[in-house]
């Protein structure tokens, strides 16, 4: 292996890298939602609990730490949706970005 195809494959590698640090911040930060008076970070475990309580309104802490008390079922339905929808839209930039490396 010579020295230009060294750096051309550390080169494509680098951007490789760089480009997946950018999705993955571009879509964690399409995750952060307001709604019902809080700003929230969508996370699996905030599905997860908000899917098991059995209160029609339930208290949560939001990203700033407040106490608010949401509809749970319309609170879920939206965090749901929104997860759904931005994880889809992440794996369809992965693939593309898979499939330029």
């Amino acid at each position: 292996m010579n020295t230009s195809s060294l750096i051309t494959e550390t080169k494509a590698k680098f951007n490789f890298n760089l480009a997946k640090v950018h999705i993955k911040e571009k879509y964690q930060n399409k995750l952060i939602v307001a709604e019902q008076g809080g700003l929230w970070k969508i996370t699996p475990e905030l599905i997860a609990f908000a899917s098991l309580a059995v209160d029609e309104a339930i208290i949560l802490l939001d990203t700033y730490e407040n106490p608010v008390e949401v509809n749970r079922v319309a609170f879920l339905a939206k965090i749901s949706s929104e997860y759904k929808t931005v994880m889809q839209e992440y794996l369809d930039e992965w693939k593309k970005l898979k499939n330029i490396r």
